[in-house]
């Protein structure tokens, strides 16, 4: 796979692979200065124009006790699962963060892992060396990368928003999802010129103004925008 800043053009921004070429969240840049990341779609197809945003935590692969002691240097750490099964590599790509006891603070890049029944033993092999020593005191979370399976937008506010594609991707497709610069997106509702956007709140993928302290700004306005409308943003995310 190819790593670091890529230079896009047409046809990467407007294709699809079932393949993965890049690694998860590498910044893309066109010639006209717009940016994307890479991702792949979740279990639920893409549409152009709608804001997508990260997958959820699963909630039974959070605050896991680690199983096993692992010294400075290990490259593997078993934590052991809650009441919810792992499928092989389901995290691969993605982050073991340490979140209380020995070594918290830190997040470590997830190379693989084989599958694990609920409850059971998961050994998580890890792309960098654990740098704190972990004890069977330390807790440990799983959270997939912001790109690996992302969806579009249910209209919570609380979700991350992480780009927006420019075509319709199928389910479970590796693509470039827009990050930064003018882009067609959805409107939620009626929007003027030069408003800060945010997630919207009603409609599946839209954009509304931001109304409320403590929602996040997503892109300005660069169009008046009319309500079920696809109009002119300016993206913000990178």
């Amino acid at each position: 796979m190819i790593s670091g800043n890529v230079q896009l053009f047409a046809h990467d921004i407007n294709g699809e692979s079932s393949v993965q070429e890049h690694p998860l969240g590498t910044l893309g840049v066109t010639p006209d200065g717009r940016s994307y990341r890479y991702g792949k779609a979740g279990a639920v197809a893409l549409s152009p124009g709608k804001l997508c945003v990260a997958a959820a935590v699963v909630a039974n692969h959070q605050n896991m006790a680690v199983a096993a002691a692992a010294a400075v240097g290990a490259t593997e750490v078993t934590v052991t699962l809650g009441a919810t099964a792992a499928t092989a590599n389901q995290y691969a790509g993605s982050y073991l963060v340490i979140n209380d006891a020995a070594g918290e603070g830190k997040a470590y890049l997830v190379s693989g892992h084989p599958a694990a029944d609920a409850s059971a033993s998961l050994t998580v092999k890890l792309a960098e060396p654990v740098q704190v020593a972990l004890t069977t005191s330390s807790e440990a979370s799983l959270h997939y990368h912001p790109y690996a399976g992302v969806l579009v937008s249910v209209a919570d506010q609380g979700d991350m928003a992480v780009g927006i594609p420019n075509i319709g991707v199928t389910a479970s497709y590796f693509c470039w999802l827009q990050t930064r610069g003018v882009c067609s997106a959805l409107a939620d509702e009626t929007l003027a010129i030069g408003t800060a956007l945010t997630t919207g709140s009603s409609v599946v993928g839209a954009l509304e103004v931001v109304d409320a302290a403590g929602e996040p700004q997503v892109a300005v306005a660069l169009q008046a925008g009319v309500d079920t409308e696809y109009r002119a943003v300016f993206l913000q995310l990178d």
